[in-house]
């Protein structure tokens, strides 16, 4: 007999790799029902930022969570920031998901996430003072195991960066969540200032320690929620070691590694109930009883580490590939995605931005649109709206839809433009550009529409719209081949317009 080969009932079966190969014995009905692809009983919806972030997510998402029954949030830190009003109450939050205000849906922070929980924990705190809208947010969260927890030597612990309550109202948070500790957001602002000192320019981070934290996880010497709750002796341990690595690489750290410890035990005991096994929770939600699951993006596309406009990006993947990776879901589970499009295009800190305008123009625009950052408090960039960029997101995430923010902001302007295709030395671009240095240096052309200069913030249908905006609209669907789904005229929830 052939040494690859083996016996079988008598048969002799080739073997791979010299194993054996075995049969196993299944009634034929089984076979078949297995060979049968099975659609996903429940699909999740995803809502992502489809410019450089402060599109509205968050109003978008506050919307759809009225009827989830489970809000995600899948990657980044608490260097996003987004407001949602409600009942004329304004409240922000950074690691805390939008869907937190609905008291009916259970919140849930996937391991993709890192977390500051000294940040996690002043904003709940500051959001209560503000309105009774996260009422008991504590008792419905729950966080994955497999986070990260973050680390600024400050020590600000931000862990456990993401917070989501609704109806059920359960928070999860998974056991995988990386932790993000002071010394990390310390280490993002001096390496902030190395890069001023060494190339006359710095990324513009939020410093926040999330790219350092997300820099510790790709190392592989990162701790995560799972390691936190379990023996804290063991983690201690890990914790001074970390530590330490930082303080060789950075000698000026300021790290009180005892007091740190002390903090983190009773960060510990804290979280204990709310941590969970993240896979296995989103599997039973995925594959159980019927259900609305809603995963609300942090940060937007071209700030995504892979595709976005590198090196000035966020340290996590903001498109949807980062909802698989983020939450454990498998691609043949992710259902609409929803790409949130401001009006217009802003951006915070340095980067490209083609369709900047350093003028009267851009000064409107920020000022109608109160353009400040909600984490940083910094002054957005403000430019027209650019189409080039948003099909560029379209290609990466595939919109089902769009949802187009802020449209109100326009109403005093004559003559709106819009970015419609790019020039490099009077050669049209066929793409997108990877390369920033060509980005820099792109001309835009635009396409001129008029303006309605007419107030549309008490308009709640799309038939009521004035025609040159409804034209606006049709324009930016036509384009981009996708649907405009919501169109917002206000910071309110009723000021989403909904087209179908």
């Amino acid at each position: 007999m052939a040494a690859d080969s083996t016996m079988c009932n008598g048969q002799e079966t080739a073997s791979m790799n010299g194993e054996p190969s075995f049969k196993r014995h299944r009634e034929s009905g089984q076979v078949e029902s297995l060979r049968i692809p099975k659609e996903p009983r429940n699909k999740v919806t995803v809502v992502l930022g489809a410019q450089w972030g402060d599109e509205g997510k968050g109003k978008v998402v506050d919307l759809l969570a009225l009827d989830a029954d489970l809000v995600c949030r899948c990657q980044g830190g608490n260097n996003a920031g987004h407001t949602v009003v409600v009942d004329s109450v304004e409240y922000d939050f950074h690691l805390l998901p939008s869907g937190v205000l609905n008291k009916k849906a259970v919140s849930f922070i996937g391991n993709g996430v890192v977390i500051h929980l000294p940040g996690l924990f002043e904003e709940a705190e500051k959001n209560l003072q503000k309105g009774n809208g996260l009422q008991g947010w504590e008792t419905r969260l729950k966080i994955s195991d497999r986070a990260h927890i973050g680390k600024t030597w400050l020590f600000d612990l931000q862990v456990f960066g993401l917070v989501s309550c609704n109806s059920m109202n359960l928070c999860f948070f998974c056991v995988y969540l990386l932790l993000v500790f002071n010394f990390h957001q310390a280490v993002d602002g001096i390496q902030e200032q190395q890069r001023q000192l060494q190339a006359g320019n710095n990324l513009g981070t939020t410093k926040k320690g999330i790219g350092p934290a997300y820099s510790s996880k790709a190392a592989r010497n990162g701790l995560r929620v799972c390691d936190l709750v379990s023996d804290f002796t063991v983690f201690a341990e890990k914790f001074r070691v970390l530590a330490g690595q930082f303080l060789t690489m950075y000698p000026d750290l300021n790290v009180d590694i005892d007091n740190e410890l002390q903090q983190l035990k009773v960060y510990a005991e804290r979280l204990r109930p709310l941590v969970t096994d993240g896979v296995y929770f989103m599997h039973k939600a995925l594959t159980g009883p019927s259900k609305k699951i809603l995963v609300e993006g942090a940060n937007a596309a071209l700030l995504d580490i892979d595709f976005g406009t590198y090196p000035f990006v966020t340290s996590s993947n903001c498109t949807a590939g980062g909802v698989c990776t983020g939450l454990g879901v498998p691609p043949s589970y992710v259902g609409r995605v929803y790409g949130v499009v401001k009006a217009y295009t802003t951006r915070v800190g340095v980067g490209a931005f083609p369709t900047e305008q350093d003028n009267e123009i851009g000064n409107l625009l920020q000022s109608r649109g109160r353009e400040f950052g909600v984490t940083t408090g910094r002054r957005r960039r403000c430019g027209w709206l650019d189409l080039i960029l948003v099909r560029y997101a379209h290609m990466v995430n595939g919109f089902t839809a769009i949802a187009l923010t802020k449209l109100d902001v326009l109403d005093t302007l004559p003559e709106i433009k819009v970015g419609v295709s790019y020039t490099v030395d009077d050669e049209s671009l066929p793409s997108f550009p990877a390369n920033m240095d060509m980005l820099m240096r792109v001309s835009v052309k635009y396409e001129t529409l008029p303006g309605w200069c007419c107030s549309t913030e008490d308009v709640r249908c799309f038939e009521e719209l004035p025609p040159q905006a409804q034209s606006y609209i049709r324009f930016i669907e036509d384009f981009l081949q996708v649907p405009v789904k919501w169109v917002g005229v206000g910071k309110s929830r009723e000021s989403m317009i909904k087209l179908f």
